[in-house]
């Protein structure tokens, strides 16, 4: 199994950025891609972003142009970065592989997008 740690959350104003990390440990060898998902107050889990350990990115049509996906194999972390933050971003993300399979969701880094 290969578990995560979400980081990097945190409360930021509109029009704000931030950077998430997901610190993967385990069985990484089994993996081929990273994702990062969000789940947003009463709503159900979404895709956010796609990045492959050969570097390939892709996005939701939400995360097009303002996040970052990437991957660091020296310390199998991935990292979202979320510019232009909307209150519409507030949501917990979570990290796992793409697309997801069997291993263990973590516990999630809250965003809150908000004056």
């Amino acid at each position: 199994q290969v578990h995560f740690v979400e980081s990097g959350g945190g409360l930021v104003q509109p029009g704000g950025s931030l950077t998430l990390s997901c610190a993967a440990s385990g069985s990484i060898s089994s993996i081929y891609a990273m994702g990062w998902y969000r789940q947003a107050p009463g709503k159900q889990r979404e895709y956010v972003a796609r990045v492959s350990f050969g570097g390939q990115t892709m996005y939701s049509n939400s995360a097009e142009g303002r996040f970052t996906i990437s991957w660091d194999s020296t310390n199998n972390t991935a990292y979202l970065e979320i510019h232009t933050l909307k209150p519409e971003d507030t949501a917990v993300y979570y990290c796992n592989e793409a697309p997801v399979r069997t291993n263990p969701w973590g516990q999630g880094t809250q965003v809150t997008v908000s004056h």
